[in-house]
């Protein structure tokens, strides 16, 4: 019997457990998992590591009261228990007017496929080999002094759905990691960077020599940096931490915040958000997608969606009850453990490409900031106010110059999404992404004046 089919029967088998014990409706998840990692340092193996695990949720709904309950016991009189211990938390929790499982109508019928799974395991020496790879272009570079190590990584998620609302479907992903951080400089001058890429499939990642080399060149440009004195500049950032705004926008047009009012965008629906022509997509059917999927936790088909359009604010993400609460319909985005509850989230998000180069942006400068490294958490989603500590490079007359640190950039989303200039250099590296960015009007706070 294939995976695939000895999970469903494993999920429909409890669906139809909770019915016969007394639930109005259910839906059970079948999560399973498979990871290998290694490490290296200074040419050494530092660490092999491989986990493996697999567990079972179920939620049952009496009423409009619903319940959840995990187990990694798979026995029958575990899975028995499991019923019973749910279905009577169910009739006993206060009653949520916005549960239950999604209409037949909206449920995913065919599953396409995504590409989302690399069939081929790397075994624990090809990951050593890639780290180890990474690590000696980094080290090799000039300048390069001390090493913080590379990491390889890879691995396997396996997730089987099922509801009494008829759905029953499942979907497999894959992920491939590298990474390798370097220092340059002595004593208390050394600079720390580093490069970084995650994939689908194995022969998606980059080269590791490419990879190591660029981590040791960045790490020898950020040497010698220097204190600026508070201004008000444009501020550019680099597509690695780019993608940190739309992780913000994500975050303030998330149905969960949007119903209770906690969201600077709240009242946005509709109006415009960011400059003309401003487009943001959460493109869940992207293939290869590190994000990607057919479905979502609800068994709700999913789409690709342009959340912001011309820049007004088209959508909100939604899962089935932040929708319901709004008055709205259900976008697919809804995540769950096997233990909790769903909730919305974005899948591949990301900000549509300018038309206009990196080069132009940064020539368009005379002086200003171009940010390659963000510090802290200081933003608030409910006003949109943002503080957060920053390095990268000085901007001289259209010119990257000088290497710059302990720099803070203050601001406000609502301005700052307003004030967004978007370079033609989109690249799909992670789950979230954005091409470079130049954003006027922006506070970079140094050393007083």
């Amino acid at each position: 019997m294939s995976v695939e089919t000895e999970s469903l029967d494993r999920v429909n088998g409890l669906v139809e457990k909770a019915i016969a014990a007394g639930a109005d409706a259910a839906d059970a998840i079948y999560v399973e998992g498979t990871s290998l990692s290694t490490a290296c340092r200074k040419g050494q193996p530092e660490m092999l590591s491989r986990s493996e695990g697999c567990d079972l949720g179920l939620r049952v709904f009496v009423g409009h009261r619903q319940a959840m309950v995990s187990s990694s016991d798979f026995s029958n009189d575990a899975l028995n228990d499991l019923v019973d211990r749910a279905v009577a938390m169910a009739r006993v929790v206060p009653e949520d007017p916005y549960c239950g499982l999604a209409p037949k109508e909206l449920l995913a019928g065919d599953v396409p496929d995504l590409d989302g799974c690399d069939p081929i395991e790397p075994t624990g020496e090809e990951l050593e080999q890639r780290a180890a790879e990474a690590e000696d272009a980094a080290r090799n570079v000039k300048g390069v002094t001390n090493s913080e190590g590379a990491e390889a990584g890879w691995g396997r998620s396996f997730v089987a759905l099922a509801g009494s609302n008829g759905f029953s479907a499942t979907r497999a992903g894959s992920s491939h990691s590298l990474s390798v951080s370097v220092l340059a400089g002595t004593g208390t001058e050394m600079e720390r960077d580093y490069d970084y890429a995650v994939c689908v499939h194995g022969e998606d990642l980059p080269d590791a020599t490419e990879l190591g080399r660029s981590a040791g060149e960045k790490t020898v440009r950020r040497l010698n940096p220097r204190k600026m004195e508070t201004a008000h500049v444009p501020v550019i950032y680099d597509p690695r931490v780019s993608n940190s705004l739309m992780r913000h926008l994500a975050s303030a047009i998330n149905g969960v915040s949007v119903a209770r009012g906690t969201t600077f965008l709240k009242d946005k629906m509709g109006e415009r958000i960011f400059s003309d022509g401003i487009v943001a997509v959460d493109d869940p059917l992207r293939l290869r997608g590190l994000n990607s999927k057919a479905f979502d936790a609800e068994g709700v088909a999913t789409q690709k969606r342009n959340i912001v359009e011309d820049g007004v604010l088209q959508s909100w993400i939604l899962d089935l009850r932040s929708s319901m609460q709004l008055g709205l319909e259900t976008t697919g985005n809804a995540s769950r453990g096997t233990s909790s509850a769903a909730s919305p989230s974005a899948t591949n998000f990301y900000l549509a490409p300018g038309e206009v180069t990196r080069d132009q942006l940064i020539a368009g400068v005379d002086h200003g900031f171009y940010v390659t490294e963000l510090i802290g958490m200081g933003v608030s989603g409910v006003t949109g106010d943002y503080s957060r500590g920053a390095s990268g490079f000085w901007i001289e007359k259209g010119e990257i110059t000088f290497a710059v640190s302990e720099m803070t950039i203050a601001g406000n989303l609502k301005d700052m999404f307003m004030n967004m200039t978007p370079a033609d250099d989109l690249e799909f590296k992670f789950g979230t992404n954005a091409p470079t960015l130049r954003i006027d009007g922006l506070t970079v706070a140094g050393t007083s004046a």
